[in-house]
């Protein structure tokens, strides 16, 4: 891995075990195990490291979320984004953390609110030729919908701290996407 990567390893680890207060240059260096200016010689301000970051999480996910979206019937759809969840809760929670703290942070940092909806449309890229292929009538606000909805369900369970079954929701949402259609009646 190289230092610049190992500087957003560590960055993303510190938001999302931390928070926004714990990410400065410096503790992303020590965290990093780098020498001291390593970081800001990548990422010359806070902005520019809080949109590698995002950056680096959405190239991160990609290839798991791309596993996922090739669908050959609406239940499969929902197994995989179920499978997606418990990967997104469980191995990768720290990566979800620190992007729920960055969604916060969007609220008043347009720099940021821009890289998380970059992030958000490479997902969407990959959901709604997915949704399409099931003959969802209006792919891009079915994943709209999912995307709010999952995003909704990581906030509840890491804020409870304790497991939330996704299935219910997911089925409603793909149901509904496909009412009317030839995969959904």
């Amino acid at each position: 891995m190289s230092n610049r990567d190992r500087a957003l390893a560590a960055a993303v680890e510190l938001l999302g075990t931390e928070g926004l207060r714990g990410l400065t240059h410096a503790r992303v260096d020590d965290r990093a195990d780098l020498p001291k200016g390593s970081t800001s010689n990548y990422f010359r301000s806070r902005a520019a490291l809080l949109d590698g970051v995002v950056d680096w999480m959405v190239r991160k996910e990609v290839p798991q979320v791309e596993t996922t979206l090739n669908p050959a019937s609406p239940q499969d759809l929902v197994d995989e984004l179920c499978r997606l969840y418990e990967f997104m809760t469980g191995p990768n929670a720290v990566t979800v953390t620190a992007r729920m703290v960055l969604w916060v942070e969007a609220a008043t940092n347009p720099q940021v609110r821009q890289a998380l909806l970059r992030g958000r449309a490479t997902m969407a890229s990959m959901l709604v030729p997915a949704l399409a292929g099931l003959g969802v009538r209006d792919p891009l606000a079915a994943s709209d919908t999912l995307g709010a909805c999952v995003q909704g369900l990581f906030l509840q369970q890491f804020a409870r701290g304790e497991a939330i079954d996704p299935r219910p929701l997911v089925e409603i949402i793909v149901r509904g996407a496909l009412a009317g259609t030839a995969s959904g009646t």
